[in-house]
């Protein structure tokens, strides 16, 4: 380490003062002015940890779903995974270090973490379509290189690609190539497979138009767009040559305010779909003939996937555990119907991407999709291997047909993290597959009406929650009148949690009606503003 180099370089990303961030699910985000220092020491911290684990390390600059103006740094572990608990603490003591303890700080890491300054370090960097994104990956260039690490710069590419190369890459080529056209031909192969064993006589055109958020998925899509099969109609809408990103569309904006994005013209009964602003997440929707808007978010998305991994999986005759893996906010009737009807375990961890991923690790087939429209599916190596010896062994035609069908699908399927491009095409090929229709896939279940809130609190430390977040242990008091409010109503349920983020608190409610989940979310939002130290005027209904 040149301490001189180091501090020549430093000094051109200054940290601003009094200026302090934590590395959370989505590591740092903030306004893109803040965190020229930040990205500058992530990639000081990319090549130690680089060092750590004798691998590449990924360094992703975006803020997924945030406003245009913001921006973040996210790095990503040996197999496309998110960054080890430990190395977070790390991230977050680096990017607050003030200048002249920088030194000391690495110095540290170095020691606790057991790092051999000697080795080699690779780091693959990405960034999204933001304005802010090409100076700041440049300043993540600059960190890598005082350090002494390799780089190498995809420029722009939406974050589960950059997860899926770093995997590539640790795994020498065994998951695929550590190209983008690695990654657009072992999609697209495993899609025209998948569908090519479809019997059922759909739409010979299947037509599906996307909302890209204004963000990197449109040009990702258009790029892949040579590759599919005659019978994929994709149609773009909010490519970012208009406006800006996130701005009244994309993922999160259909799933918070329940109706379609601007900039996009939806006639009753197509097939709708909206991407997040890094293409992590997807949700699909659609108008009924009465110009109704319907939504099918991440929750039903697991369990279309669900009910064809089933199917399956009974005609392969494997003894493989199949589990979903939920979080709190997971509608009330997608947990029934997948337990009851389905009857598949379903299981229920704290909000946060890392927590779902690694219980989903636990069986051979593991659901897991946030609400929100970001999930995948992880399948153990028995599994896979498994699979691939009755694909080229087995001598019923059946059993074989159906482990040739789940070979395609693991192709298809990101591993590394939630995708959505790749949970687009696995969609749209169990639709094709099973010959439904988006209003058939909507009539699984119908949702229970829920509403979400936030109540402003002066510290959001003093609510914390166990059970999955679904019970709140503190304030005293607080669950008790929780648990009071809820017996009003039928099928209904609250929880509430403290905000990642911010001092706020989120409050969910559902019930059998929407009066009633409105009715019963304001008054939680009551209970929360009195016991727990609520900020400003009391909650309107």
């Amino acid at each position: 380490m040149d301490p001189e180099a180091l501090r020549k370089f430093s000094a051109l990303h200054p940290k601003p003062a009094g200026l302090s961030l934590q590395y959370g699910t989505a590591g740092f985000r903030s306004r893109a002015e803040q965190l020229d220092h930040v990205v500058f020491r992530m990639g000081l911290l990319a090549v130690l940890r680089s060092k750590a684990v004798t691998a590449t390390i990924g360094i992703m600059v975006t803020a997924s779903h945030n406003p245009e103006e913001d921006n973040g740094v996210k790095l990503i572990d040996p197999l496309g995974e998110m960054l080890h608990p430990s190395w977070e603490e790390y991230a977050t003591q680096l990017a607050n270090a003030e200048e002249q303890e920088l030194q000391n700080v690495l110095t540290e890491i170095c020691q606790k973490a057991a790092v051999s300054l000697h080795k080699d370090a690779s780091v693959f960097i990405g960034r999204d379509t933001r304005p802010s994104s090409k100076k700041l990956s440049q300043s993540v260039i600059d960190g890598v290189q005082v350090l002494g690490g390799q780089y190498h710069d995809y420029g722009l590419v939406t974050t589960p690609q950059l997860h899926y190369m770093v995997c590539c890459q640790n795994t020498q080529g065994q998951y695929g190539k550590a190209t983008l056209e690695g990654y657009y031909e072992k999609l697209s192969k495993a899609f025209m497979e998948l569908i090519k064993q479809s019997h059922c006589s759909g739409e010979s055109q299947r037509h599906l138009k996307i909302d890209c958020a204004n963000g990197i998925g449109a040009l990702k899509l258009s790029e892949m767009k040579p590759y599919f099969p005659q019978e994929v109609q994709i149609h773009i809408y909010n490519d970012g040559t208009k406006e800006k990103l996130n701005h009244l569309c994309g993922a999160d904006f259909v799933k918070v305010h329940q109706k379609p994005p601007g900039g996009l013209d939806m006639k009753p009964n197509e097939r709708c779909c909206s991407f997040d602003g890094d293409a992590d997440r997807i949700v699909y929707y659609y108008k009924d003939t009465a110009g109704h808007f319907h939504l099918i978010d991440g929750d039903k998305i697991a369990t279309l996937i669900s009910i064809f991994l089933k199917e399956l999986l009974a005609k392969v005759k494997q003894n493989f555990k199949m589990a979903v893996v939920q979080t709190a906010y997971a509608n009330g009737n997608s947990t029934r119907y997948l337990q009851e009807t389905l009857k598949v375990p379903v299981h229920c961890v704290k909000t946060g991407v890392k927590h779902l991923h690694h219980k989903a690790q636990e069986f051979d087939v593991g659901v897991y999709f946030e609400a929100n429209g970001h999930g995948t599916v992880l399948f153990s190596k028995a599994a896979e291997t498994k699979i691939q010896q009755l694909v080229k062994e087995e001598k019923d035609d059946e059993k074989r047909e159906a482990a040739k069908m789940l070979e395609n699908t693991i192709d298809l399927i990101n591993q590394t993290v939630g995708d959505a491009i790749s949970d687009m095409l696995v969609i749209e090929a169990i639709l094709a597959l099973k010959g439904l229709t988006v209003q058939q896939w909507d009539a699984l279940y119908a949702d229970l009406p829920n509403r979400l809130l936030k109540v402003q609190v002066a510290d959001r430390r003093v609510i914390d929650t166990t059970d999955a977040e679904r019970r709140a242990l503190t304030p005293p008091g607080l669950q008790d009148r929780i648990d009071a409010l809820v017996k009003k109503y039928k099928l209904s349920r609250a929880f509430v949690r403290p905000s990642g983020t911010e001092d706020v608190v989120r409050i969910y409610a559902e019930a059998d009606t929407q009066e009633n989940a409105d009715a019963l979310a304001h008054e939680v939002s009551l209970a929360v503003f009195h016991l727990a130290g609520g900020k400003g005027a009391p909650p309107q209904p």
